[in-house]
C-alpha cells in the first residue's frame, strides 16, 4: 500500500497519527476531521492574536472603557439555566448517538449534528444534569443581598463574544455564498447542501463575519476603524491557517490540472508543492473537479481516491501568500498611524491575492461584461477597488482633521 508522505491527504486525525507514529488509520481519531479541526486552530489563531492588538492599542489609548454594573450574588436566571439544560440535551443526546453510530458519523459529522438523529434518554439526562448543575451553583453562589459592582470592561475583555459573532456570521455567510455558486446542487438537494460540512466560500465568509462584528461594535460603542485595524493581521493569519486544513484534507478546494514540467529555477521544490494527485483526499469519491478520482491500487483504507491527474495546490499557495501579506500588516501595525489604512490595506492586499489565485482554481464561471469571471474574481475586483478609495478617503480626512487641529493651536 501506498506510505503516507507530505504528498498524501489527512482526511482526519487517524491518518496524521498514521503518518507521525505508524498507527493503523480509520480508529477513534477519525471523529476529527482534519478541515475542521485547522479549523477551528484558525480561530484560534485570529482570537488570540486580535486580542493582543486590541490590548495593545488600549494601552496606547486609543480605546477607552466602558463602564457596566454586574450584579452579583444573585440565584440563576431561568435563560442561563434553560440555555445550559439545551447545551447537555445536544452533548449528551448528539454524543451518545455518534458514539453508537461511529462509522456513520465519521463519514459525515455535519449531517450527524445538524440532523434530528438523537439518543434520547441521554439527551434528557444531558439536560437535567447540566441545567441542575448550573442552578444548584448559582445558588450556592447567591448572596441574601445582591450587590451592584461596577466594573471597566475594554474591548479586549470582548474578544470572546467578538470571536462568536464573527464564527457564526462567517460559517453562515461561506454557507450561503456557496450556495448561491452550486444553485442547481442546493435545488436538488437543499438539505444535504445545507448540512454538508463542505462548500464554504471565502468572501461570503468575510462580508456576513464582517457585518456581524460591526453591528457588535456598534452596539457596545467600540470605535469602528481601530478595531478594523486590529483584526487586519489577525484576519489573513486565520485565513492562511484555514488553508492548511484545505491542503492537507484534500477537500476538493484545489487548481486546474497542471502537467506541465516543473520550471528548472523551482526544482528545489517538493513536486507535491508544484502538482498533486491528493492521494486519500477526504472527497472519497470519483465525481471531483476538474478530473474525475481514481482508486489507489492496493489501499483497503477508508479514503483511498486520488485525482486521475495532476493539479496545482492551490491552497498551499494561498498560505504562502497569506504568510507574505502577515509579515507586510505586522511590520506596518505600528508605523501606519491613519486609523483605517491598515484594515483596507489588507483588504486591497487580500484582493490582489484571490483575484490571482483564482486564474488557476476549480471554480463556477459566469458572464460578466463578455468575460468570464468566478465569484471571488467579480468580488476581488470590486473589493480593490473600494480599498483603493477608501484608503484614499481616510488619509484625506486625516490629513483634513491634522491640519485643523494645527490652525486651532
Amino acid at each position: 500500500m501506498r506510505s503516507a508522505t507530505f504528498a498524501s491527504m489527512y482526511p482526519d486525525l487517524s491518518y496524521i497519527a498514521h503518518a507521525l507514529f505508524g498507527t493503523e488509520p480509520d480508529n477513534w481519531l477519525a471523529i476529527f476531521k482534519t478541515f475542521g479541526f485547522f479549523l477551528a486552530i484558525s480561530f484560534l489563531v485570529s482570537a488570540t492574536l486580535y486580542y493582543s492588538e486590541l490590548k495593545r492599542k488600549a494601552r496606547e489609548g486609543v480605546f477607552k472603557p466602558t463602564r457596566v454594573t454586574v450584579v452579583e450574588g444573585k440565584p440563576p436566571s431561568l435563560s442561563e439555566v434553560a440555555s445550559n439544560a439545551l447545551l447537555g440535551l445536544v452533548l449528551g443526546g448528539k454524543g451518545l448517538y455518534a458514539a453508537r453510530h461511529l462509522e456513520e458519523f465519521q463519514l459525515d459529522p455535519a449531517a450527524v449534528l445538524f440532523s434530528s438523529k438523537m439518543h434520547w434518554p441521554a439527551a434528557i439526562i444531558g439536560a437535567v444534569l447540566l441545567g441542575g448543575l448550573t442552578w444548584w451553583e448559582g445558588w450556592r453562589k447567591r448572596k441574601q443581598k445582591p450587590v451592584a459592582v461596577e466594573k471597566d470592561v475594554w474591548p479586549h475583555d470582548r474578544i470572546s463574544e467578538i470571536t462568536v459573532w464573527a464564527a457564526v456570521g462567517g460559517i453562515v455567510g461561506a454557507k450561503v455564498f456557496d450556495l448561491f455558486d452550486n444553485w442547481n446542487a442546493f435545488l436538488n438537494d437543499p438539505m444535504g447542501a445545507l448540512l454538508s460540512g463542505g462548500g464554504l466560500a471565502f468572501y461570503g465568509g468575510l462580508v456576513l463575519g464582517f457585518i456581524a462584528v460591526v453591528v457588535y461594535l456598534w452596539r457596545h460603542s467600540i470605535p469602528f476603524l481601530p478595531a478594523a485595524d486590529a483584526v487586519a493581521p489577525a484576519l489573513t493569519a486565520g485565513y492562511g491557517v484555514g488553508r492548511i486544513g484545505c491542503q492537507l484534507s484534500g477537500d476538493g478546494d484545489w487548481g486546474i490540472v497542471n502537467q506541465a514540467p516543473k520550471p528548472e529555477w523551482l526544482s528545489w521544490l517538493p513536486d507535491s508543492w508544484w502538482a498533486s494527485t491528493y492521494p486519500h483526499h477526504v472527497l472519497n469519491t470519483p465525481y471531483t473537479d476538474p478530473v474525475s478520482s481514481i482508486p489507489i491500487e492496493g489501499c483497503t483504507w477508508r479514503y483511498c481516491m486520488e485525482l486521475s491527474m495532476p493539479v496545482f495546490p492551490t491552497p498551499l499557495y494561498e498560505t504562502l501568500m497569506m504568510a507574505v501579506v502577515f509579515a507586510i500588516l505586522w511590520a506596518l501595525r505600528k508605523r501606519l498611524r491613519v486609523p483605517g489604512m491598515l484594515f483596507f490595506l489588507y483588504l486591497a492586499l487580500a484582493a490582489v491575492e484571490r483575484f490571482w489565485i483564482e486564474k488557476i482554481r476549480v471554480n463556477v464561471h459566469h458572464e460578466v461584461l463578455g468575460m468570464r469571471m468566478s465569484q471571488a474574481e467579480i468580488i476581488s475586483s470590486i473589493l480593490f477597488t473600494v480599498s483603493v478609495l477608501a484608503m484614499i478617503v481616510v488619509w484625506w480626512l486625516y490629513r483634513r482633521q491634522q491640519r485643523f487641529a494645527q490652525v486651532l493651536k
